[in-house]
């Protein structure tokens, strides 16, 4: 298994949607740490069997940054390279959005907002089972505009659900703008404070940060569900993608794909 490295799950992203012809790189780009990690170091898997039933699991609410996931599952052999190089094809499972047909994925999503009532979901069978297992349920900020995520919220505390982790990423923007322009969420950390979470914020590309941070929730057995408020850079790796929005919705052509990939090979 190779070792999650930041620069080539980037590099990875980038050939799937230039091979692909497909957006979403920003978005993709402002969790490759946290998903790195978390692969690397913390998540509970059975490299030789995805569907291990005491796996931890790890649902991915904004579905559309699913090329980072991809590019990990790859790394653990569950999704093949050639399956990768035909991503976004006719006759592909590999498609834009999360996809629970693919090994690793547990929820369909990209309709924002139901994949952390899905991680809630998770989480509280395990603990009726009485297993160790761990949900992670990674959402984007511009998401958090969505009732349903704080529904799930009031739920987990109610059910004390001290295993459910759930990884924000503070990127800043959602596809029509910057977030605090379509609907501000002033202090995050704060709200989830105030909904009985037990709250850390960091850096979310500091990746010893991130590191401490899933260290701490693992050993933390206090009945209060975990949140980890991560500031992140949309775009992050490329100088020309870091806090551009357009990356959002905007295609990789043969020169930009190029400037992108020596980008990321500079900084190896």
């Amino acid at each position: 298994m190779k070792r999650f490295d930041s620069i080539h799950i980037r590099k990875t992203i980038l050939e799937m949607a230039f091979s692909g012809s497909t957006v979403h790189i920003g978005c993709a780009f402002s969790i490759v740490e946290l998903l790195a990690v978390l692969y690397r170091n913390h998540l509970r898997i059975d490299p030789a069997n995805p569907d291990w039933a005491e796996r931890d699991y790890m649902v991915l609410s904004k579905g559309h940054g699913v090329m980072a996931q991809y590019a990990c599952l790859n790394e653990i052999g569950w999704i093949s390279d050639d399956e990768l190089a035909h991503y976004f094809g006719n006759g592909t499972r590999l498609k834009g959005l999360a996809d629970a047909h693919v090994p690793g994925v547990e929820a369909t999503t990209g309709s924002l907002g139901h994949g952390l009532s899905v991680g809630v979901g998770l989480a509280l069978a395990a603990k009726r089972n009485r297993t160790a297992q761990l949900c992670y349920a990674l959402v984007g900020d511009g998401e958090l505009n969505e009732g349903s995520i704080w529904e799930a919220m009031l739920f987990a505390r109610q059910f004390k659900l001290d295993n459910l982790i759930v990884i924000v990423d503070v990127n800043g923007f959602q596809a029509m703008g910057r977030t605090d322009d379509v609907m501000a969420l002033d202090d995050i950390s704060a709200k989830f404070d105030a909904f009985g979470f037990e709250t850390v914020s960091i850096d979310g590309h500091d990746e010893d940060a991130i590191n401490a941070a899933y260290s701490q929730f693992r050993n933390s057995s206090n009945g209060k569900p975990k949140a980890i408020v991560a500031q992140t850079m949309k775009g992050k790796g490329v100088s020309f993608m870091e806090n551009d929005n357009i990356w959002h919705y905007t295609r990789l052509n043969p020169e930009t794909f190029a400037s992108a990939t020596s980008a990321l090979e500079g900084n190896e």
